[in-house]
């Protein structure tokens, strides 16, 4: 397989848009001090992102309907419990992939 100039500007121009939105902020941030209302505005984008990405696995959208994945709600109850009763995201998710591999393992 031979490699050719074009593709290694293309993994390099790949990495500097990767690189450059996820590092840049933190260079500029870590020597301010920031407002108490932005670091508690903050705290709250992890919990809106994996509250997407759990209901967008939950909904199912076909042309004329729209359902819930039944099995993605019977893990999900019992991962939220866990998750509010640990309050620590490794156990919830280990839980979550331990809960999901019995229901499809029986189902």
């Amino acid at each position: 397989m031979t490699i050719s100039l074009f593709m290694i500007w293309l993994l390099i121009g790949c990495t500097l848009v990767t690189w450059v939105p996820r590092v840049l902020p933190f260079m500029f941030v870590r020597n301010i001090q920031l407002p108490k209302v932005v670091v508690k505005w903050l705290s709250f984008i992890p919990v809106c992102i994996l509250t997407a990405l759990v209901i967008e696995g939950l909904i199912i959208e076909t042309d004329d309907a729209i359902t819930i994945d039944w099995q993605v709600l019977l893990v999900l109850i019992p991962t939220l419990f866990i998750a509010l009763k640990t309050k620590s995201l490794s156990i919830t998710v280990i839980g979550g992939v331990i809960f999901m591999a019995l229901i499809r393992f029986f189902t």
